[in-house]
């Protein structure tokens, strides 16, 4: 009876659901010439949740039906191969003219060559191009529903007054999933927990994805943090589609935490200072628009509290940088198609596809009735970039041709693809006081992205002074920080590239400089007697290294610079003996050469005047190494992908991903190195609970014998962990102020600690005398040092170990968190690289005083030998969103080189 009366219960909790399912617009007649989802798909919006196959089904039967009002076009696919596309709804007539639209945004765009009175022109007929983006996590449901839902609406609600203005006044560009592969993952799991009836308890397992979750793309990437660095086919192909539309306004709908209600701008303080000062206005005009219809509709939300327009990186920041207005929508997450939220409440997956898509039509709605002005501002935004680089302080920017000439290739190829006019010199030139080769970059800022410049290759982006002042008031009351994202991110900084910011614009002939983010690479001196040499120091090299031993090219490296008729060479120098391989060598380091984009020597002779000779016991010799990673729980899934997408794509080399729960059984000889990622940042078994002993056991054992092992980032806190101690580091605690250790005015003596026997239900009183006492007496007595957002720090690198084999000097390290490590002794191993005096720390960002004092003179990078393999700490990731290129050869040492100096038993 009981059972009966709970499925009764149910089903009509479902029959419910699946009637709050089928609203559209309420007071909308629509045209029953226009498909409908359910008549498609065989669900109504918000009933179930939308595949990417059906989600394209559904648009391509929208074209079908309406051919002169709707349009779709591909413009990337997944790594998984699934399709990227874009749909346009317009007017019959707008439709008819989308070449000349999109001419006419390139007109305004392209300011310094389109007079204000041809502007005009435009402004007065030109349709306003408005971009809706949906889904960029793969976990965030609701908004491709929504997406569909927007089209239907605007295709055939007869009801809906401003359906007519909308589309005859302007283009709606709707790209309803910005992240299939990771869609599909969420749905596939979402679907394999799925029981008799929606489950609205949050614990229940459809609520709860696996790892990794479908937040992320193939490679486990946050698209939200891709789009200047552009390392995911998603983002090359949505930046270089936006580029040729330049919409006025942007959204990228989210959804977060589902105890929350809805989000939409303003966004929240602090604020790029490169966004301009009309575009922060115009936020509002979308606020109260959708604020408008929420309260027609009962429906909370709320703004500026959250999600801040700093970073310049997320879907609602960066479109900023080319004149529009761009803003995140954010929904209360169902995670499914019932959640309970924290009041009792029941929201359902059609509440949240309802609540995008009445933002969706308020934010065209808001464009239509701001046509005109949207337009202007968006020809004034060119205008005044153009002006303003032709009269601050920083008027042009040169790459200058330099040892990493790879990494200025990249960045000047970055900054091609993003519409920033770069020019490569013709010849030599004097500027800013120095004199350059031909070939160098040169950025004059009388440009349009002049903004887009700035923010990215500016040294320092300082936040507003009030917030900062605010992070220190909550910091010092122990109440977490607002700062939502890294506050550095440098593009010369990051990628190690020499940059030479000027105060004058320069003159120099130049020819447009290419988007490719490399060049080919190519041997001189012909075909080789002796050997090919391979400078080592640019990623170019390490992609060589990679595809020659997966060819089975047999070489060595240097551990010592070394000079050859003349020539300096770097440690960590590729040798390709002609004697050691096959007569067709030279093709294959020809071809190899092109395709890495390495720089190859031929050399007829092995003389040497300096240095170790190619037989020394300096220089050793590479095989191919077997390369495994953990994967799956404890490691975080950015970290996992981020690393494997280093390896694999930009390195070019297979990695094994094996689940770390397995690798307790598995037979680690059958590889010679293995790489931790960074432990997960949302709690839960790390790696010595999910290893147990025997696996921690068996990884030692694997070390001793030769095996390779690589920390990344917090999972150092395992290997450095006193109960497993693979390397003798050790996590420190937050530093004591020296007066602190003191006991001044001994406000500790009647606070008991944890580890007090003292039972009494008492303690001895104390005089508390001041605000700093008191401030004392309530201190943790044993705590982490404080979280930071993510930093940019200046760290040396020691020359002479094997490691630091034709690494930069200085590398400047991302640093974010809370962990920092103690020194490694002398006698245990080496710190290869370690931060700068607390003086000279900081390369950009902002941190903590406490942080920046205590991260002084540690270790980013440290070596230990146990027996005969190594065990190697990188104490910060290396390989964050892959965008630190500049360590990426330290990081390829770890891999290649450590291989190379361990010693296993065959």
């Amino acid at each position: 009876m009981r059972l009966t009366t709970f499925l009764a219960a149910m089903l009509l909790a479902t029959t419910a659901y699946a009637q709050r399912a089928s609203v559209t617009w309420p007071d909308a007649d629509y045209d029953p010439a226009i498909p409908t989802m359910e008549s498609v798909l065989g669900h109504k919006a918000g009933a179930r949740i939308s595949w990417h196959h059906e989600t394209l089904k559904y648009f391509a039967a929208l074209k079908q039906a309406a051919p002169d009002r709707v349009s779709v076009h591909r413009y990337a696919t997944s790594w998984e191969g699934r399709d990227l596309v874009y749909v346009v709804i317009s007017s019959p007539e707008n439709i008819a003219n989308i070449d000349g639209i999109k001419a006419g945004m390139q007109q305004l765009r392209n300011a310094g060559g389109t007079d204000r009175a041809a502007a005009s022109n435009i402004i007065e007929s030109q349709p306003a191009v408005t971009w809706l983006s949906y889904g960029v996590h793969g976990n965030e449901i609701s908004s491709t529903d929504a997406a569909m839902m927007t089209a239907y609406h605007l295709l055939a609600a007869r009801g809906d007054e401003r359906v007519s203005q909308i589309m005859s006044s302007t283009v709606v560009v709707i790209d309803p999933m910005q992240n299939p592969d990771g869609r599909d993952r969420f749905i596939h799991q979402f679907e394999m927990a799925e029981g008799l009836v929606p489950s609205a308890d949050r614990f229940s397992a459809e609520h709860n994805e696996p790892w990794p979750g479908g937040r992320t793309n193939h490679y486990l990437f946050d698209m939200n943090r891709d789009w200047f660095v552009m390392t995911q086919p998603e983002s090359r192909g949505r930046v270089e589609a936006l580029q040729q539309w330049y919409p006025v306004a942007f959204v990228d709908a989210h959804e977060m935490g589902s105890d929350q209600t809805y989000y939409f701008s303003p966004e929240a303080i602090p604020y790029n200072p490169h966004i301009a000062a009309d575009q922060r206005a115009s936020l509002a005009l979308f606020g109260k628009t959708n604020a408008r219809w929420f309260d027609h509709y009962g429906r909370d939300y709320y703004t500026r509290e959250d999600f801040d327009a700093f970073y310049p990186g997320y879907g609602a920041s960066w479109p900023s940088y080319f004149g529009s207005i761009a803003m995140t929508y954010e929904q209360a997450s169902s995670r499914g198609l019932l959640i309970r939220q924290y009041d009792g409440n029941v929201m359902t997956y059609a509440d949240t596809v309802f609540n995008h898509f009445l933002t969706s039509l308020g934010t065209a709605e808001t464009v239509a009735q701001n046509r005109q002005k949207f337009l202007q501002d968006f020809y004034d935004y060119q205008l005044s970039a153009i002006a303003e680089g032709g009269s601050e302080d920083v008027r042009a920017y040169v790459l200058p041709a330099q040892a990493d000439q790879a990494g200025a290739d990249k960045l000047a190829g970055l900054l091609v693809a993003q519409g920033v006019e770069v020019g490569t010199a013709t010849q030599a030139f004097r500027a800013c006081g120095q004199s350059f080769d031909a070939g160098s970059y040169v950025i004059n800022l009388a440009q349009p992205a002049k903004r887009l410049v700035r923010s990215l290759l500016d040294t320092q982006i300082d936040m507003d002074a009030d917030f900062v002042a605010e992070q220190e008031r909550r910091r010092a009351k122990g109440i977490a920080h607002q700062i939502y994202d890294v506050t550095a991110w440098s593009l010369p900084l990051m990628m190690n590239v020499d940059t030479v910011a000027c105060a004058r614009a320069i003159g120099v002939d130049t020819r447009p400089a290419s988007a490719d983010l490399q060049q080919p690479g190519a041997i001189s001196g012909g075909q080789a007697k002796v050997a090919y040499l391979i400078p080592w120091g640019q990623v170019t090299a390490v992609r060589f290294l990679a595809l020659a031993l997966r060819q089975e090219i047999r070489l060595k490296s240097t551990d010592l610079t070394f000079t050859h008729q003349g020539t300096r060479y770097p440690s960590g120098t590729l040798i390709i003996d002609v004697a050691d391989n096959e007569p067709s060598l030279h093709a294959a380091v020809s071809t190899l050469a092109a395709s890495s984009g390495a720089s190859v020597v031929a050399v007829n002779d092995s003389w040497v005047s300096d240095g170790p000779n190619f037989g020394s016991g300096n220089v050793v010799r590479h095989n191919l190494p077997k390369v495994a990673m953990a994967w799956d729980s404890p490691t975080s899934p950015t970290s996992a992908g981020n690393m494997r997408f280093v390896i694999e794509q930009q390195f070019g080399f297979p990695i094994v991903p094996i689940r770390t729960r397995h690798l307790s059984r598995v037979d680690l000889h059958d590889f010679d190195v293995l790489i931790l990622p960074e432990e997960s940042s949302f709690g839960g078994s790390g790696y010595a609970a999910v290893l147990g002993k025997p696996g921690i056991a068996s990884l030692k054992q694997w070390v001793e014998k030769g095996g390779v092992l690589i920390a990344i980032g917090t999972a150092t806190r395992f290997i450095a962990d006193a109960n497993v101690d693979l390397i003798s580091i050790r996590r420190e605690n937050a530093a004591i102020e020296a007066d602190d250790s003191k006991g001044k005015g001994k406000p500790d003596a009647g606070k008991p600690g944890k580890d007090d026997d003292n039972k009494e239900a008492t303690v001895a009183g104390t005089f508390l005398t001041s605000a700093e006492e008191l401030a004392s007496a309530i201190a943790a007595e044993k705590k982490a040092p404080d979280q930071m957002g993510g930093v940019l720090a200046y760290a040396d690198v020691d020359p002479d170990h094997w490691m630091a084999a034709g690494v930069a000097e200085t590398l400047n390290v991302l640093v974010e968190g809370s962990d920092i490590y103690t020194p490694i002794r002398l006698d245990s191993g080496v710190n290869v690289a370690r931060f700068r005096a607390d003086d000279e720390l900081l390369a950009s960002g902002y941190i903590w005083d406490e942080n920046r004092r205590q991260l002084a003179y540690k270790p980013f990078a440290v070596v230990q030998s146990q027996g005969r393999g190594q065990v190697i700490a990188f104490t910060q990731n290396p390989n964050k969103r892959a965008y630190l290129d500049g360590l990426n050869v330290i990081f390829a040492n770890a891999i290649f080189r450590g291989a190379a100096h361990a010693r296993p038993l065959h």
